[in-house]
């Protein structure tokens, strides 16, 4: 959806997103991909991603289900829709302000997740399985963030981010990686829950100014596209395309979201 000089996407889960991109104030690409498995039982994706451009201000979200956990598609998009509303409207950003809307967030999908009934032909005993996983709550890990351009009333700019679980997150200053920066605090323990909010420890939050000259490049995926992980170039459409194909593979072995901020 474009309206003069904003831009929203939130991918569909119920299918694929070509790489495609967006050029304006900040230019993105993005990509969307379910499990061969999930497309042969044509069910939703578990994964979830959506980002807004709103004049010189970029809002993300990336999140990614838990699969062992019950309706992890649900719990990602709740999580991705409530964070991304959060991070649009202009609030404080800080660790204790996401905590706090984390539990809020907590207190709504529980609410919601337990409507979701069970069809009446589920078996018995699968039927008491997934009761006891509705009552344990829907998980879901997730990166968060928004991007600030200097401005003429923000000499410099600002870049706010926010995480827990291993999705990939990396930055770059003019070809150089500093991730490193981010510490080594991806950890698959860590991610939300409709049921107890944060879950594994409290979320990670990193923030920096920004300089005017334009030459970052934030980048983040899930890990089904784990084969980025030692490529640090800048990956060309087709080549990024041909990994959410995966046809060596016989199709993607778990749900892919792709996402790359420049500006």
């Amino acid at each position: 959806m474009k309206l003069q000089n904003s831009y929203y996407y939130e991918c569909k889960q119920s299918g694929e997103q070509p790489v495609s991109s967006i050029k304006q104030d900040f230019s993105c690409r993005y990509a969307y991909g379910r499990a061969a498995e999930t497309v042969m039982l044509s069910e939703k994706g578990q994964d979830y991603m959506a980002f807004a451009i709103d004049g010189g201000v970029c809002s993300f979200v990336l999140c990614d289900g838990v699969g062992l956990s019950y309706r992890g598609d649900f719990a990602s998009s709740f999580l991705g829709r409530g964070l991304l509303a959060w991070l649009r409207s202009g609030s404080e950003l800080s660790q204790n302000q996401l905590e706090r809307k984390l539990h809020e967030l907590t207190t709504a999908s529980a609410k919601e997740s337990d409507f979701y009934e069970m069809k009446d032909s589920t078996p018995q005993l699968l039927k008491e399985v997934l009761q006891e996983k509705q009552r344990l709550g829907s998980e879901a890990m997730y990166i968060c963030g928004r991007i600030e351009k200097p401005s003429r009333f923000q000499r410099k700019g600002k870049l706010w981010l926010a995480w827990q679980g291993d999705s990939r997150l990396r930055l770059f200053e003019e070809h150089m990686e500093l991730t490193p920066c981010l510490g080594d605090r991806f950890k698959t323990s860590e991610r939300w829950s409709t049921r107890s909010g944060p879950v594994g420890g409290k979320p990670h939050v990193y923030e920096r100014k920004l300089d005017e000259s334009s030459g970052y490049r934030l980048l983040m995926y899930s890990d089904g596209l784990n084969d980025l992980d030692p490529i640090s170039e800048w990956v060309p459409d087709e080549q990024v395309q041909v990994l959410m194909n995966a046809l060596h593979t016989g199709g993607l072995e778990d749900d892919a979201s792709f996402l790359e901020i420049m500006w």
